[in-house]
Formats: C-alpha cells, structure tokens, sequence
C-alpha cells in the first residue's frame, strides 16, 4: 500500500538540491518584505517621525564610513540602495538559483522515474497482464509520471516558499505589535486547518474519480483492440452507452462532490480572509492615532498583513491541485511496489547477450502440478519425457492444459509441485534469461511491433547476418510475402502489423523463432491461421526442421502432428496417452476419436 512518504522518496536522489533550492527560494520570498518595511521607513523619514533603532544604526555607522552628514538625504539614500539591492541586484540570480532547480530535479526524477516504471512492466509476471489490460497500465503510468512532474515545481517552487514568508510576516508585526501579530497568527492556523480538514474529504472523492477514470480509458483501450469485433457485431450504440454512463458517473463526482467541495471551501475563506484583513486595519488603525506606533509602521503593517492573506489564496490553490494528483500519485507508486519473481531483473540484464547455456534439448517433466487458482489445479500429476532432438506433439481438448505446459517451460510460471529439468538441470536453478535464450516459440497470436519487416525478423537476434534473415525467411514462406510488399525487407508493417494478414504475421513469427536458433523450439498453433496451402509449406519446413532439434508442437489439427516422434494427449490437465499417430490410432482411445472427428469434417471442440 502505497503512502505519503513514497511520494516524497521519489525525488529521495535529489534531497540535497531540493534542500538548497528551497532554501534560496524562501530567503528570496522573505527578502521581498525588505520593500515595503523600507517604504514604510521612507514615509517616517518625510514625516519627520524617528526610524527604527537598527536602522537609524547603519545609518549613522555608512555615515561615519563616508563622512557624510546624517541627513534627510542620507536617509532617504540608505533606504533606497536598500530597494536597490534586494530588488535589482537579485532579479538574476534568482531563476538560477530556484527556477533552474525546482525544473531540472523533476524532469532528472521523470526520466528516471519512467525507466524504473519500464523496468517493471518488463518484469512483471504474466498474471498481471491477464487482469490488467494496456490501457489500465498506460493511464496510471503517464498520469503518476506527470502529475509528480508538475507537482514537484508548485510545491517546491511556490507554496513552502510561500509558507515561510507568511511566517517571516508574522515576526515582522510581532515586532511592531503583539496583538497585532496574534490575532494573525490565530487566523491563519484556523483558516489553514480547516482547509486541510475539507481537503482530506476531498482527497477521498479524488480516489474514487481516479479509479472511474481508470476504468473508463482500460475499456476504451479494449474498444479500440477489439474494433473489428465491436463492428462486426454492431454493438457500437451499446459500448457508446455503456462508456456514456462511466463518463456521467465521473462528472458527478468531479462535478457535484469534488469542484462544488472546492468552491464551498473558496467560499468560507475569502469571506474569513476578509473579515481578518478589516479586523487588522481597524487594530492597526486605532494603534497608529494611539501614538503606538509610527505612519511607516501603520503602512508596512498593513501591507505585510495584505501580502500575508493575499498568499493564502494561492497557497490553498497549491493544496486544492495537490490534493487532486495526491491519489494518481499513490496509485503509480501502488504500481512499482508490485511483486515480480526474485529473478525478474537478470532479464535487464544486456551482458547475457551470448548466453552461455547450450542445451541437447532433453527436456523431463516430473510429478509436476500447476494452478492458476491453487484450489483448481490445471496440470496434475504430469510426468514426461522429451529426448533431444526429438518431436513430441501436444494435443486434446481447448482447456487441457497444453499452453500451460508450455507456459511452464517458459518459466512463465512456476510449479505448485514437481519439477521441470533440461538436460538434467532443474530450470528454476538457471538463470532465466540465458534460459529463455536458448528457446523460441511460434504463438497462436504473433506479436508484432510497429517497425519494419526486418526489425521484426530480428528482434530475438539483431546481429544476424542478412543471409541468415533470408534462408529464415525461405524456410517459413515468408520469401513469397516479402515479394509482395513495397519495400520488401524495410516495409514498415504498422502497429501490432495491421498490414499483414493473420498468416503473414503467423510465417514472420516461425522465421523470427527460426532466426534466433534455439534450442528447442516450440509451435503453439503457430499454423491455426493459415490456409491449406501455406500449411502445407509449414508443414514440409517443420519436417526439415526435425532431428536438428528438440520440437514441441501444440494443435488442433491433427494433420500438423502425424510425422511427430512422439504424440502426447491430455485430457483435464493429465496425460492419459503416448505414442505416435499410428499407434494412437490402434487404440481406442482420445485421440482416435479426435482423429475421426477431423477426418469427418468436424470441429474440434
């Protein structure tokens, strides 16, 4: 659970330049108070009314430095240099010494902010992903991001700037007037308390809005991937409705709780702020025909005192957006602090480039059970054997655990119980990249990224050689696509490639695996999307394939898998039959009846 303290770790690099920018920053605010206690003093000097005893002090001290006579005229041009200095002399010094920084420490934390942020989407395991969709992820991450950026600036730069001066103002008149200065001092601690009470409440509505929010851009996201579905189905007056009362339910919030709250609290602030201004004027006032205190002291009183109030405004403006980023804040830092696997990281790792692993490809798997849901097993009890350079094929029934066998060899996910060895090696005792390395897989669903035709080749392996590229490419077909696109090679195929069918993108992911020369190489129904044809090219590209390494194969039609050494069928996450096709087939078992169906012309169900 995140909290206020991660907020202020995520600058924790920079505490030291914050420190001393927000030092300078407060000195800065303060000095400004010089200006209108020396115009005060100004006042008293063409008044003929005595000066401060400090003052009065320097001036008497330059003079005995500069011979020159205490004067009006030496008064007046004390007190002026004094404008001088604070004013003209600072103006620039000042955005180096506060602007550059309350800047340049945001943007250095978002840069690397967003690189830790990276990092974790990479790392994450597949669960997440299956509960979180693109859009869900991307929200929360870009609003943290920038909600922290701008954050930092208002916070840092303005309102505890802001706060010091409202507290050098108080020993200001502290020093003219005690009463004065009290009836100040309790304004604002009942004015900044029960704004901070109010905005705790809102705080609480702002949650509630950012999760709406979050909820609404995760199903446009979806709206946008599914597109083609929503069409197809005519369903867009039905999603236009159901994103219609998501966006009503956020104006109620943001509307009718959060803005009408702020407004509410507005509202009972100015009227206080200026029921304590008057109040100080009339005290200021009686004081001053009193005799208690001079003309300049009456002025820079009640100056000191309008600067004081009029910097509430601003600085419940500063509380009010800070309350309203304060739950996305949370909810990015809620994002990092996500568990990932104890071995995550060695995958960002660039020096494993050339992994060092180089397996036969004999691959046991061993009383292995496995559970999405550990009360629901998927996998129970499997125990399998895989000889080097051997075809082993995988089929049964959608939902008998075939992908999450493979899913598991990946180390996608590990075993609830048994274990999974390669060449005798437990795989949870190997380093998981250099592992994956040596593996491949064909998904059902090909990735692709929005980049050339090439750099999609070469994504598992980018030093490969362009003739590599090409005899890849001839093995899966991809040749005859390549022949067909403008630019062949460096025809940029759009994002998720758009512009390939489902077949082309299906021979650029078998080319891609190919080109990266694993170990053992796996199809998860990697020819469920070509046409007869295509299949068949697959098919004779898979056979040559055979015998230089170890092949796992997963699908549905079992034309795919007759010439495999070895066919396993499961069926409700066991393996009930081994054998190749034709001694499954003398059997009357599973895959004899799966068989039949197909040779029929009926769908696997």
């Amino acid at each position: 659970m995140a909290k206020f303290r991660d907020i202020l770790h995520y600058f924790r690099p920079y505490w030291g330049l914050s420190i001393f920018s927000i030092t300078v920053s407060s000195i800065y605010e303060i000095i400004d108070l010089v200006v209108p206690y020396a115009i005060g003093q100004i006042l008293n000097v063409l008044s003929n009314q005595p000066l401060d005893k400090p003052l009065q002090e320097a001036i008497t001290t330059f003079s005995n430095l500069t011979n020159y006579p205490v004067n009006q005229s030496l008064s007046l041009s004390v007190l002026l240099g004094l404008i001088f200095v604070v004013t003209v002399v600072r103006a620039p010094t000042q955005p180096w010494l506060t602007n550059w920084f309350h800047w340049d420490i945001p943007l250095r934390a978002r840069r690397e902010k967003t690189q830790t942020a990276i990092e974790k989407i990479l790392t994450l395991p597949l669960e997440f992903y299956d509960e979180n969709n693109p859009g869900r992820i991307a929200g929360r991450v870009a609003r943290g991001l920038t909600n922290h950026t701008w954050t930092y600036p208002e916070i840092a730069g303005q309102l505890i700037p802001k706060l010091m001066r409202v507290l050098a103002i108080f020993v200001f008149i502290l020093l003219i007037d005690w009463r004065i200065a009290t009836l100040y001092l309790i304004s604002f601690v009942f004015i900044l308390a029960l704004s901070l009470k109010d905005l705790q409440r809102l705080i609480w509505y702002e949650s509630r809005l950012d999760k709406y929010m979050e909820n609404t851009e995760s199903r446009s996201s979806e709206l946008i991937t599914n597109i083609k579905t929503v069409k197809a189905f005519a369903t867009e007056a039905k999603e236009l409705k159901r994103q219609t009362q998501r966006l009503n339910r956020e104006l109620t919030v943001v509307d009718y709780r959060i803005h009408k709250g702020y407004i509410k609290l507005l509202t009972w602030q100015k009227t206080v702020i200026q029921f304590c201004v008057f109040t100080i004027l009339g005290l200021t006032l009686a004081a001053t025909v009193g005799g208690k205190i001079s003309l300049g002291h009456f002025v820079m009183t009640l100056t000191l005192s309008s600067m004081a109030y009029a910097e509430l405004e601003p600085i419940n403006n500063l509380a009010e957006v800070f309350a309203r980023r304060y739950s996305s804040m949370l909810r990015f830092h809620e994002f990092l602090q996500e568990p990932i696997r104890s071995d995550s990281s060695s995958l960002l790792d660039e020096n494993q480039t050339q992994s060092p692993y180089e397996f036969t490809g004999k691959i046991e798997l061993s009383h292995v059970n496995f559970g999405y849901d550990t009360n629901r097993l998927v996998l129970q009890d499997i125990n399998l054997l895989i000889e080097p350079y051997q075809t082993v094929a995988l089929v049964g029934r959608s939902g008998s655990g075939k992908s999450t066998l493979v899913k598991l060899l990946l180390r996608y996910f590990e075993p609830q119980a048994g274990q999974i060895l390669i060449d005798g090696q437990d795989i949870r005792t190997l380093n998981v990249g250099n592992y994956r390395r040596r593996l491949a897989i064909v998904h059902q669903e090909v990735d692709v990224f929005n980049g050339t035709l090439l750099d999609n080749l070469t994504y598992g392996r980018p030093n490969a050689s362009f003739e590599q590229v090409q005899e890849a490419c001839r093995i899966a077909r991809v040749d005859e696509v390549i022949q067909q696109l403008p630019q062949g090679y460096y025809t940029v195929v759009g994002e998720r490639g758009v512009r390939l069918s489902g077949g082309q993108r299906q021979r650029l992911g078998i080319a891609r695996a190919l080109l990266v020369e694993p170990d053992v190489l796996i199809f998860d129904e990697a020819t469920s999307s070509l046409d007869y044809e295509s299949e068949r090219s697959i098919q004779i590209a898979m056979r040559s394939i055979q015998g230089t390494r170890t092949t796992i194969i997963i699908a549905h039609r079992l034309s795919t898998v007759r010439e495999a050494d070895k066919i396993v069928v499961l069926d409700q996450g066991k393996i009930v039959e081994v054998g190749s096709h034709d001694e499954l087939l003398r059997q009357e078992g599973i895959y004899r009846r799966l068989h039949s169906l197909q040779e029929t012309g009926e769908l696997l169900s």
